[in-house]
This record gives C-alpha cells, structure tokens and sequence, in this order.
C-alpha cells in the first residue's frame, strides 16, 4: 500500500536542479529527501523510510547504472525511475532491462517535474501491485504446504489407525484359533475357524493398507496370496496343503477388497467341509481381468452336485456369500461343466448399479 506522504529519494549530483524537485514534488505531496552521489543514496536507502527513487546517470564517483545495479539487488528495494539529461536511448534500453520502473530526459530549468511526478506515482502503483502479487503467490504456497502437510498427516494417522485396528483384528484372529484347537464338538470347532478366517479376511486389508503407499486400493494377488497362508496355516493336518492361488495384480478399493476376502474365505471352507468326504483334494483360487470386470472363481475336484446337504449346516457361510456379492454387486454362478464344484463371481471394477444374481448355490 502506497503511503499518504510518500518518500522520494532523488540521487543528483546538481544541487539547485535538487531544489526543484523538491520544491515541485512537495507541491505534489511527496516529501523528497536529496543524495548527491551514488554512495550518499545507498547510505540514506539503507536508513529506510524511502519508497521511490529517481536516479541519475552522470554522477561522480558511482554512476547511475552502477548505482542502480546495487538498489536493485536489496531485497525489498523501492521502484527506481531513472533519469538523465542524455539523449541516448541505449542508457534507457540499458536500465530497463537492468530493472529501472521507467525512465525520462531532465532539463535544467525543471520542465521535467510534473512529468517525474507521473512517473513516480505510477512507479509507486506498479509497486504496490506486484506486492500485492507476490503475498497472493506466498499465501497460495504457504497454503499448499499447509495442505500438504495436513495430507501428510492424515496419511500418517490412517496408516497408524490401519496398523491398530489390523493388529487388534490378528489377536481376535489369533484368539478364535487357540479357542478352535482346544474346542471337542466339531461343529464348535468349524464355527470357530470360520469365524476366525472372516476376521483375517479384514485384517489382511488393513495390513495391506498400513504397509503400502497407497491406502485407497490393496493389490488384489498379495492380499489373496496372504489371505491363504493365513488359512493354510489355521487348517487341521493337511487340509489345505494342495490351495493353490492363481491372480493378476489387480488394484481394488480397500472395503471392496474385504468383501472379495470373506467370499474367499467362505467358499474355501465349504470346500474344505464338503468337497472331499474321505480326505483332502486340490482347491483352486482364481483372479482374473476380464475387460473392465474381474472374474473370480473358487473350485475344487470333490463330489460336486451329488453332496448331500450336511445336517449341521446353519446356511451362514450362503448368507455371508449373498450379502458380500451384493456389495461387490456381482453375478455369481456355478459352473455347470466343471467336474466338481466351481463358483464364479463376476463384476466391475468399479461400483454399478446391476442387480446380483442369487447366491443361493454358492455354498452350503
């Protein structure tokens, strides 16, 4: 902001073609302070106050140029509009481009004033613009930085609070395993599992989400591949020594990424349970694109479709299978032409608005 009484320092080596500036720019409302060389109005600029000064060119000792060079590099320096008697446009040319606010030819009787007085003012107005510019540029980078420190903060936050809930989510996990073991009833003991593997279905994603950089997809091979260990690892002997994994390294969103885990996790157990009544077979994951959709199948080589229903069976395992397939809004079918027992689930990889096919034959 351009002061009510701004202060000219007028650097001139003519002391009487001094006085009228001073005269004829206090007329104007400038209070105008007189250096008459180069060094004399670096000194006085360096006292402070000064908001514009008019510069000459022949001066002993330093000269306009020289002294232009030097006010240019302190930081902060006021508008320069330099002035001289010569007529050669190079000097012009030459402080402009060296960074004078605007230049003009003096005369000795003071002719020159009023026009010293525009160009001073709109020196002034200039300044006070590009000030203006620069705080807007500093506000939006300092805005910026506080945006992204905020994000880097946030980021920091949701990775501690996926590293609690994935590890609160484990010792649930790890809980449910030990109560499992030590269960008699068997139908206690497949409860247990079952709801153990639903639990690191979860938990796998939010060990996904804390140790990646990005935390809003999971890549869908690692978390499958990681998903299984947990399962073969929980097993009883060798029940699931021949699960096998095959996926595509396909980037999915974190809560659409749980629902494909427990429909994993859900569908391996039933093939576990049903498949193989005299011991234990192959099972099979696949991951695949499809296009824009992804293709999911689970299957094994076991009885099929000559399984009777096994009397225990609460249809928990249908249900969670129907409730996750209609989040990932998916079709799920079984496979008329594969030997045993085959279920694929197809959807997008984004969300749309397609209504599920029932899951009714998903599981038992």
């Amino acid at each position: 902001m351009t002061p009510a009484t701004p202060t000219l320092l007028y650097i001139d080596d003519d002391a009487g073609l001094a006085r009228l500036v001073e005269r004829g720019l206090t007329r104007a409302g400038f209070k105008v302070v007189h250096a008459a060389g180069g060094e004399q109005g670096l000194a006085r600029l360096a006292q402070g106050g000064i908001d514009a000064i008019a510069l000459d060119q022949y001066m002993p000792g330093l000269d306009g140029l020289e002294t232009l060079e030097r006010i240019l590099a302190i930081p902060g320096a006021p508008p320069v509009v330099f002035v001289t008697a010569s007529q050669d446009s190079a000097i012009a040319v030459t402080a402009l481009k060296a960074g004078a606010a605007d230049y003009l030819v003096k005369d000795v009787q003071g002719e020159f004033i009023p026009l010293l007085q525009v160009a001073v003012n709109g020196a002034l107005r200039q300044a006070a613009m590009q000030r203006a510019r620069d705080e807007a540029e500093a506000e939006v980078h300092a805005s910026r930085d506080r945006y992204a420190a905020l994000a880097a903060e946030r980021e920091v936050l949701l990775r501690e609070v996926n590293h609690r809930v994935g590890n609160s989510l484990q010792i649930i996990a790890s809980l449910l395993h030990l109560q499992a073991n030590s269960a008699t009833q068997d139908d206690v003991k497949a409860a247990l599992t079952n709801a153990m593997g639903r639990v690191a279905a979860v938990a796998q994603v939010h060990r996904r989400l804390y140790t990646s950089h990005d935390l809003k997809s999971v890549l869908l091979n690692q978390y499958l591949e990681a998903l299984l260990e947990d399962l073969r690892r929980s097993a009883e002997g060798n029940k699931m020594s021949r699960l096998t994994l095959k996926a595509e390294p396909i980037e999915i969103d974190p809560d659409r990424a749980v629902a494909i885990g427990i429909i994993v996790n859900e569908l391996v157990m039933n093939a576990v349970k049903y498949a193989y009544p005299d011991g234990a077979g192959p099972i099979h994951v696949e991951l695949a694109s499809d296009g824009d959709d992804i293709v999911l199948a689970i299957a094994d080589d076991g009885v099929g479709l000559n399984v009777k229903t096994d009397p225990r069976s609460t249809g928990m395992g249908q249900r969670i299978v129907s409730a996750m397939a209609s989040k990932l809004e998916a079709d799920v079918e079984r496979d008329p032409a594969h030997s045993g027992t085959r279920i694929v689930l197809r959807f997008s990889r984004v969300n749309k608005l397609v209504a599920p096919k029932s899951a009714s034959a998903a599981a038992s």
